[in-house]
C-alpha cells in the first residue's frame, strides 16, 4: 500500500475506535442527568443510586474518550497536512469553538459534578451535570457541523489560491447536511446508553432471582428501573433514528447521489426503482455487470422523492457525469504523486457501501428488538429468567455501538474519491471539492505512516483493555461498587443524609467516583 492508503487506514481505524465512546458518553450523559433530577425531585434512593453508579461508568467512559480523541487532532498534522491547509480557514473556527466553548464547559462542570457530592447545593449540583452534558451535546455539533462541510461545503467563496475562504459562518452551522446528521448522531447516541441499561440491568435482575435476592429492596429497584428506562428510550430513538436517516438520506440523493445509488448497488438508472434487499457477485470489484440483487419494487424511489416512479440515477451514468464535470484522470500536478494523470473512479466501493448501510439498520433494528423484549419480560413486576434471553441482551449491548460505527464507514467511504465533495447547489465555476489523493502530507514516506498506525494500534488497544476491565469491574460490583452512600438511610432514622455527612467521608465518595 501507499502512503494515502496507510493514511487512510490510520485515520479510519482510530476514528472509528473513538467513535464507539462518543455516543455512549452522549446518550449515557443525558439519562444520568435525567436519574440525577429525578432523584433531586423525588428524593427516592434508587434515583440516586442509579445515578451513583451509571455516572460511574459515565465517567470512566468520558476520559478514555477524550484521550483518544486528541489523537485525531495530531493526525491532521501528521498525515493529512494539506487537507488541513485548504479546509483550515472553515475548520479553524469550528474547532475553536468546540475546545473554547464546549470542550471547556464539558470538563468544568463535569469536576464540579464530580467534586460536588455534598459540598454544593443539590440543585446546583444538578445543574453541574447538565452543563456538562450540554457541553458535550454542543461540542457534538461542531464537530458534525466540520464534517458535514466536507460532505455539503456552504457559506465559501473560492480564493485566489482554489482554497476555500470562510465568507458566511451562520450558513456553516446551520448547514441542513449538519442538522440532519446531528439530530441523528443524537437519537443514535440514546439507542446506546438504553440498550447498555436493558443489557447490564437484566443481567442483575437474573444473577439477583437465581440468588434468592428480594425483589422489595431498592437494589432490586435500581435495575428494573434501569431496564424500563433503557428499553423505553431505545425504542423512542429508534424510531426517531428511522426518521432523522429518512431525512437524511433524501438530502444525500439530492447532494451526494453516487453515495446513495452505490448504497443499493443500483447500477443502472431505473424508474420506478427498486430497494435493494440482498445483492451478491462482483460488489468488491466494481464490475456493475455482474451484479445481482433480490429487490422491492418501487421503495428506493419512494424513500428518495416520496414517491414510487421517480427515477433514480444508477452509478454507471453518474460516473461518466462526474467524469466529465470534474475529469476522467486526475490532474497531471505533483500534489498527486503516484496517481497523478490515472482514470478517477467517482464510484465508492461497492462493497463497503452497501454492506455498511445493512449492517447500520440491521443492528438498530436488533437493539430495537431487545428493548422490547426486554420491556415484555418485566412488565408488571416480572424478573426474566431465561438465560437465552437475558444473555442475548446483554451481547445485544453492542449492537447500537456497530450500528453508529457503520454508519461513519458508509458516510465517509461514500464520498470517496472527494474529501471535500462538491456542492450541487452551487455553479461548477464556484464549487469548491478536494480530492482525497491531494489531501495527504508531503513528503510522509510509507515507513513512517505504518511506524504511527502500529504505534496507535497498540496504544489503543491497550486502552480498550483499561477500558473493558474498569466497567466490567464496576458491572460486577453493582450498584454498591465504590459507593458509601449507597444506602441511604431509613425515614425517619437519625442518620444524616449524603449532603450533611462530614467531609472526610464525603471526601472518600469523591475520590471513590474519580477513580471508577
Amino acid at each position: 500500500m501507499d502512503v494515502l492508503d496507510i493514511a487512510r487506514w490510520q485515520f479510519g481505524i482510530t476514528t472509528v475506535y473513538h467513535f464507539l465512546m462518543v455516543p455512549l458518553t452522549i446518550g449515557l450523559g443525558i439519562l444520568v442527568a435525567v436519574m440525577h433530577t429525578m432523584w433531586v425531585r423525588t428524593g427516592k434512593p434508587e434515583w440516586l443510586r442509579m445515578t451513583r453508579f451509571w455516572g460511574k461508568v459515565y465517567l470512566v467512559n468520558f476520559v478514555l474518550g477524550v484521550a483518544t480523541g486528541l489523537v485525531q487532532e495530531f493526525q491532521f498534522g501528521l498525515a493529512w497536512s494539506e487537507y488541513s491547509r485548504f479546509v483550515g480557514d472553515v475548520f479553524g473556527s469550528l474547532l475553536a469553538l468546540e475546545a473554547l466553548l464546549a470542550f471547556f464547559l464539558e470538563s468544568t462542570f463535569l469536576g464540579l459534578w464530580i467534586f460536588g457530592w455534598g459540598r454544593i447545593p443539590k440543585k446546583l449540583h444538578l445543574a453541574a451535570l447538565w452543563a456538562a452534558v450540554v457541553g458535550s451535546i454542543v461540542s457534538a455539533y461542531f464537530i458534525i457541523a466540520a464534517n458535514s462541510w466536507m460532505q455539503h461545503p456552504v457559506g465559501v467563496a473560492v480564493g485566489e489560491d482554489g482554497r476555500p475562504v470562510q465568507v458566511d459562518f451562520l450558513a456553516v452551522l446551520t448547514n441542513n447536511t449538519a442538522l440532519a446528521a446531528f439530530s441523528h448522531a443524537i437519537v443514535a447516541a440514546l439507542m446506546v446508553a438504553g440498550a447498555l441499561l436493558v443489557g447490564i440491568g437484566l443481567w442483575h435482575l437474573r444473577r439477583r432471582q437465581l440468588a434468592g435476592r428480594p425483589t422489595t429492596d431498592v437494589d432490586h429497584a435500581v435495575w428494573r428501573r434501569s431496564v424500563r428506562v433503557g428499553g423505553f428510550v431505545s425504542l423512542a430513538a429508534f424510531v426517531l433514528v428511522a426518521v432523522t436517516g429518512d431525512w437524511q438520506g433524501k438530502l444525500m440523493y439530492h447532494q451526494q447521489p453516487l453515495k446513495m445509488s452505490s448504497a443499493e448497488a443500483l447500477c443502472e438508472t431505473e424508474a420506478p426503482a427498486p430497494l435493494s434487499v440482498f445483492a451478491w457477485a462482483k460488489l468488491g470489484s466494481n464490475e456493475c455487470d455482474d451484479v445481482h440483487s433480490w429487490t422491492v419494487p418501487g421503495l428506493l424511489s419512494f424513500l428518495a422523492h416520496w414517491d414510487f416512479s421517480s427515477p433514480v440515477p444508477g452509478v454507471e451514468e453518474l460516473q461518466e457525469e462526474y467524469a466529465a464535470v470534474y475529469g476522467a484522470t486526475y490532474p497531471d500536478d505533483p500534489s498527486f504523486g503516484d496517481r497523478a494523470g490515472e482514470p478517477i473512479d467517482y464510484t465508492p466501493v461497492l462493497a463497503a457501501t452497501y454492506w455498511s448501510f445493512r449492517l447500520m439498520i440491521g443492528m438498530g433494528g436488533v437493539s430495537a428488538g431487545v428493548a422490547a423484549y426486554a420491556l415484555w419480560a418485566t412488565r408488571r413486576g416480572r424478573v426474566p429468567t431465561s438465560r437465552v434471553g437475558v444473555y442475548g441482551a446483554l451481547l445485544a449491548v453492542g449492537a447500537p455501538f456497530v450500528a453508529n460505527a457503520a454508519g461513519w464507514v458508509f458516510t465517509e467511504m461514500g464520498r470517496q474519491p472527494f474529501v471535500v465533495y462538491p456542492n450541487p447547489d452551487v455553479p461548477v465555476g464556484e464549487q469548491v471539492w478536494f480530492f482525497t489523493a491531494q489531501a495527504v502530507s508531503p513528503g510522509v514516506t510509507a515507513a513512517e505512516v505504518w511506524t504511527s498506525l502500529v504505534s496507535l494500534g497498540l496504544l489503543y488497544g491497550a486502552l480498550a483493555v483499561v477500558e473493558l476491565f474498569l466497567i466490567t469491574r464496576l458491572v460486577r460490583g453493582g450498584v454498591t461498587t465504590g459507593d458509601t452512600t449507597a444506602t441511604p438511610p431509613a425515614v425517619g432514622s437519625s442518620r444524616r443524609d449524603d449532603d450533611e455527612r462530614p467531609d472526610d467521608d464525603r471526601a472518600d465518595d469523591d475520590v471513590l467516583s474519580f477513580a471508577y
